[in-house]
This record gives structure tokens, C-alpha cells and sequence, in this order.
């Protein structure tokens, strides 16, 4: 992508099987781009892999991601480039997310913790759910869950923001920061993909 970036528009279609995602770039002047990665996810399997389409054709892959374990709660994740060469890496902290969910992202310069911004919905919507009645009427709610990913110099390397409508719907935004640098879009856009997949495990 030769035109500077300031993030990414990611719109999911849930379908029975397959969760697939379209991935678009945000300019600076606030305009969108078309479409730049095509993702689909299958629900079920023992080992997470999901693959990053140059469109909607799914005939030429351009990154992909693929966890190193059979699935757990703190499975490290690569990230990789069309040839199969490592972009980075994301986990999940398990004790950590008991509370507020926590993930661990690296790339080329880059070291970042990300945490739900509210710790309020963090816990309406884990502890929510065990009450009756209250549950099922959670499970309504489009919540507008954000992430916000920080290096150890406290700047904002990446941020998640799930938008209020009744299709997962996200603005990944990906902040220049430290001497101009700003996270690999393919990194930002498979963690993406991974906070709304995973989020419920």
C-alpha cells in the first residue's frame, strides 16, 4: 500500500460455519479506501489459522496468522506474510483476562499490552451472564467494546474500537509513534480479527 495509512475499517459477516471478515484502509483525511484483505474463520477447530485474501475471490493469500497450540486460553499466535516469513506475534494473557481481557503484541519494534479500555463492561460482560434473565438480555447488546494496545514508553501503538451498530463492525487505528513508527497494518488487522474471534474464550 503505497498511501499512508491511518488505520483500518473491519466489517464481519457471520455465517453458520465461517466468520469472514472485509478490511479496508482509513486515509488521515478520513476518507476509506477499497477493499485490501478478505478473512474467513472457521468456527471448531482444534488449532486456530485464519487466512488474509488479497479479495473476496480467496485466490491469492497475502498474510495469514496460525496459533503454535492446540487452543488454550494462552496459545501464542504467529502472524505471517503471504511467503510464510513472520510479521509477529500475539497472546493472550488467561489469568490476567479473568478480570479484564489482556493480550501481548510484538512486531518488528514493537512490544505493546492491550486491555479493554472500560473495566465496568470488562465485568458486566463476563459476570453478567450468570444471572438469570440478565444473561439473556446481555447477550442482546451490541457492546461497544474498545482495546487499547501500549508500549513499555506508554504510547499508543494500536487501538480496537467496536462501533455502536448491530453488525460487528471495528475502526482499527494504527497511531505513529516513537521516531515515526507505526505498526505493520497485517499485524494490526489479524489482532483485530483475533480481539473479535477470540474475545469469547
Amino acid at each position: 500500500m503505497n498511501r499512508p495509512i491511518a488505520g483500518l475499517m473491519m466489517r464481519q459477516k457471520i455465517t453458520m460455519m465461517v466468520n469472514r471478515y472485509r478490511i479496508t484502509p482509513l486515509f488521515p483525511d478520513g476518507s476509506e479506501g477499497p477493499l485490501i484483505a478478505f478473512a474467513q474463520q472457521k468456527r471448531l477447530k482444534l488449532r486456530e489459522e485464519v487466512a488474509f485474501f488479497t479479495d473476496e475471490s480467496k485466490t491469492r493469500i497475502a498474510f495469514s496468522f496460525k496459533s503454535r497450540n492446540i487452543i488454550d486460553m494462552a496459545a501464542t499466535t504467529d502472524v505471517l506474510d503471504a511467503e510464510g516469513r513472520p510479521i509477529g506475534v500475539f497472546r493472550k494473557d488467561a489469568a490476567r483476562s479473568l478480570l479484564n481481557s489482556t493480550w501481548y503484541l510484538e512486531g518488528p519494534g514493537v512490544q505493546a499490552t492491550g486491555r479493554e479500555r472500560s473495566q465496568k463492561v470488562a465485568v458486566v460482560r463476563r459476570f453478567g451472564g450468570m444471572l438469570p434473565i440478565v444473561g439473556d438480555l446481555l447477550d442482546l447488546v451490541p457492546w461497544q467494546f474498545h482495546f487499547d494496545f501500549v508500549n513499555p514508553a506508554g504510547e499508543t501503538v494500536f487501538v480496537s474500537e467496536r462501533q455502536r451498530k448491530v453488525r460487528d463492525e471495528y475502526r482499527l487505528l494504527l497511531p505513529v509513534f516513537g521516531q515515526g513508527r507505526q505498526l505493520d497494518w497485517r499485524l494490526g488487522a489479524a489482532m483485530g480479527v483475533a480481539l473479535d474471534a477470540f474475545q469469547g474464550r
